[in-house]
């Protein structure tokens, strides 16, 4: 597979997955686990993205997201 297929696929599925982690977490329905995993899911999408693009801004902030959805995984856990 190739890089700019790779990252498109990462692009796209990390999004899609942040979106549905924001929503589980302002939906307060009791999906903190599912929405901080899913979180967790897309900064490491994210960070491979930010990897092969050598955008090396972006791939620092992945490991503030992983942190936090670790954190949260924890707290919520």
């Amino acid at each position: 597979m190739n890089k700019s297929r790779l990252v498109g696929i990462f692009e796209v599925t990390g999004s899609v997955l942040a979106m549905i982690y924001a929503l589980l977490i302002a939906s307060n329905t009791g999906n903190e686990v599912l929405g901080f995993s899913l979180l967790l899911l897309s900064a490491l999408l994210f960070a491979g993205w930010g990897y092969l693009d050598k955008r090396w801004a972006f791939l620092a902030l992945q490991f503030f997201y992983a942190t936090s959805a670790v954190i949260g995984l924890i707290r919520w856990g």
